[in-house]
């Protein structure tokens, strides 16, 4: 009898481990879920198809689509207005060097062109914060070029790119082009500079490209097992470790500056239309269906997280590490903020 209890704590002990292991692992997902904190949908009075988003600060922003739509807000997307659209023609892509001085990249639809040589893409761009803007035509590009994204650096230069492996760069903020050089004839739809030499373009037929002189020369990835791929977006750290998302919840991941690609498990099999990485372990994705994926641990295990949206979500862009809009199809515009963390009782 002087055994009994001995024997009931060891027979006892593995539901104890088991139950205290469930317990952890409880805890561990709760405190995963209040980090990645919750998206919340905004109103915007639109039903454009928004195809980026900008933003300068927590409050003042800038969301761009179809039909020459701009929406601008500054109490960080609580009421959006458009005051007047800057043009009739799609706007692609959106982005400020600073407070006042921004660009825009615009698209003609084909059908609407009056004349031969009449330009298909076309720059403007505001130095008052977006009250007035100014239509800047791409000297040196071809008319016919089909440009969807365009680039900037701190230091003023930028890359615009996209139909037929087209990419153009200017070192004068816009004032006149030069074309580039590349390996592929695929539409190139993203990509990533760290700095105004180092970067890396994305796009159709498992294309990634990459260059370290600014795009003077370009060197095409290899991927194993990445054929038919049609990567859309990229995002990069550092000079070293980036990402690349795409069709059918496609991620692959690099850690020597793009030389080689590692597939990653996204979890979701719907297309990736971009991705965001905050620093080496936080990452964010999102794609058609209001999908949103999120990793903390650079991409070892991938979280789908609750939108409230079915549409696409085309861009996502974090203002800091607290506060995140996503934009996309329907006026679409899903903010995010970030949960505190929570404290530990004494």
């Amino acid at each position: 009898m002087s055994n009994s209890p001995s024997i009931r704590v060891r027979g006892l002990s593995p539901i104890l481990t088991a139950v205290s292991l469930l317990v952890f692992l409880l805890l561990s997902n709760s405190y995963t879920q209040a980090q990645a904190g919750a998206w919340s949908r905004q109103r915007t009075g639109t039903l454009a198809w928004l195809h980026s988003v900008f933003f300068v600060d927590q409050d003042r922003g800038f969301a761009v689509g179809s039909r020459g739509t701009l929406l601008t807000t500054n109490d960080g997307g609580k009421t959006w207005q458009q005051k007047y659209r800057p043009t009739d023609d799609v706007i692609r892509d959106v982005y400020f060097l600073d407070s006042l001085k921004g660009w825009i990249v615009c698209e003609r639809n084909v059908y609407d062109l009056k004349a031969v040589d009449e330009p298909r893409t076309y720059l403007m761009n505001t130095i008052d914060g977006g009250q007035r803007w100014t239509r800047v035509q791409m000297k040196g590009a071809d008319v016919d070029a089909r440009l969807v994204r365009a680039i900037f650096s701190s230091g003023g230069r930028a890359w615009a790119f996209g139909e037929g492996g087209a990419i153009y760069t200017t070192r004068d903020l816009g004032e006149s082009w030069t074309k580039l050089t590349v390996p592929t004839r695929h539409l190139l739809l993203g990509g990533a500079f760290v700095d105004d030499d180092r970067g890396w373009l994305v796009g159709a037929g498992a294309t990634i490209l990459q260059t370290a002189d600014g795009g003077e020369t370009w060197h095409r990835s290899r991927l194993e097992g990445a054929e038919g791929t049609r990567f859309t977006a990229a995002s990069f750290i550092d000079n070293r470790l980036g990402w690349a998302v795409g069709s059918g919840g496609a991620i692959y991941r690099t850690i020597n500056g793009g030389r080689s690609w590692s597939p990653q498990v996204s979890g979701v099999t719907t297309d990736l239309l971009d991705v965001k990485f905050l620093d080496a372990l936080e990452g964010w994705a999102v794609g058609v269906e209001g999908t949103v994926i999120y990793t903390n641990n650079g991409g070892l295990q991938w979280t789908q997280e609750r939108t409230g949206v079915a549409h696409p979500l085309e861009r996502v862009f974090f203002v800091d590490r607290t506060h995140a809009w996503a934009v996309g199809f329907g006026g679409t515009i899903i903010h995010y903020v970030r949960a505190e963390a929570p404290r530990m009782r004494r």
